[in-house]
């Protein structure tokens, strides 16, 4: 799903919003969700999952084209965990599409 798919569900299931407002609604969300993650917080939503940073610490790597070792900064990386609710729902509806449910 894209984030225009997104917009286009969100405009289906609310008749009251226009195009123009559910794509601002989206944005929103998203934005608020970057600008929490940016600042270091945790963002949980109960029975989806939960968004949080990972520290990926400085390490040595290798240039691939001539073999050179590279050293390669530190990274703070946004790190999905699905919640249980979630991670329930598409076993089972996996199950389903393969016609062991």
């Amino acid at each position: 799903m894209t984030r225009s798919d997104l917009v286009e569900e969100l405009a289906g299931r609310f008749g009251q919003l226009t195009h123009r407002d559910a794509e601002y609604a989206v944005k929103a969300i998203l934005d608020a969700m970057g600008d929490a993650l940016v600042r270091g917080h945790r963002i949980e939503i109960r029975g989806f999952g939960s968004f949080s940073i990972n520290r990926r610490p400085p390490r040595l790597g290798r240039n691939p084209r001539s073999g050179e070792s590279v050293q390669i900064p530190e990274k703070r990386v946004p790190h999905f965990k699905p919640g249980k609710a979630l991670r329930e729902a598409v076993d089972q509806r996996t199950q389903e599409l393969e016609g062991r449910g």
